[in-house]
């Protein structure tokens, strides 16, 4: 995972704010199957937060510090009741089952290697209780953005925000895209009117092309029951933005 990309979850939080569709969409699921809640990967409980407070027993798990010091001082704000656990959803044993796990925020695309990814949907597997279901968002690679990352630095002006302490902040990035590896490259550069790269950070992202899903979730044990190319569950197309899918032991 890129660490230092998360080391200051506050930062993080301004710089994605919203994500009302996708909380919407794992609200409804969560509600659609009823019972306990894992979300692996949980950030700063943006989606977590809103289904534990629907009644649902939720669990998060997540890497970083940080996002999940922060997870637990907004469920503290709110006075909701999550369980926050460290841990690399690689390698889960959390001795007990659930009947939804959530992978949201595209944080599987973390998992670089193939066996990664497959040691995670094993991980699942393990953990649904019966009947349960694993939901998770991933982009849909578009190849004209692949092909136009050519390393330059570039002004993502969509981006900007207002930081209370800092004032507005620009971001740059530059990306490189490794196709053996499918691994976009990316540094993240933060910036003010006053000062330049006050922080910066490298993203490393994986492409998961949708012909491959399906045989990485039956290597795990898991097959697709749903897919989605949106957030209002259009079919999955070509140039949809994302990958949406909702996936039952096999």
């Amino acid at each position: 995972m890129s660490e230092l990309f998360y080391s200051d979850a506050r930062l993080y939080d301004r710089l994605f704010p919203g994500g009302e569709q996708a909380v919407d969409f794992y609200r409804a699921e969560a509600d659609r199957q009823g019972g306990s809640v894992l979300e692996l990967g949980c950030g700063t409980g943006d989606k977590l937060i809103p289904i534990a407070s629907d009644g649902h027993p939720c669990l998060g798990l997540e890497l970083s510090p940080h996002m999940l010091a922060e997870a637990q001082r907004k469920a503290d704000e709110r006075g909701v009741a999550v369980d926050w656990v460290q841990g690399d959803m690689r390698e889960l044993d959390l001795g007990r089952t659930f009947d939804l796990v959530l992978i949201a925020a595209k944080s599987l695309l973390h998992l670089h290697e193939a066996d990664d990814l497959v040691d995670c949907f094993r991980s699942v597997r393990r953990h649904l209780a019966p009947g349960g279901r694993l939901a998770f968002d991933v982009f849909n690679p578009s190849m004209r953005m692949l092909a136009e990352a050519d390393g330059v630095r570039r002004r993502r002006d969509a981006l900007s925000f207002v930081d209370p302490d800092r004032g507005v902040v620009h971001v740059d990035v530059a990306e490189t895209y490794d196709a053996a590896a499918q691994v976009t490259l990316g540094k993240w550069y933060f910036s003010t009117d006053s000062k330049a790269d006050f922080a910066v950070a490298p993203l490393e992202i994986r492409s998961i092309f949708p012909q491959e899903l399906p045989l990485l979730l039956s290597l795990g044990g898991l097959r697709v029951v749903e897919r989605f190319g949106d957030w209002s569950r259009a079919p999955l197309t070509a140039d949809a933005p994302l990958q949406l899918h909702i996936c039952e032991s096999d």
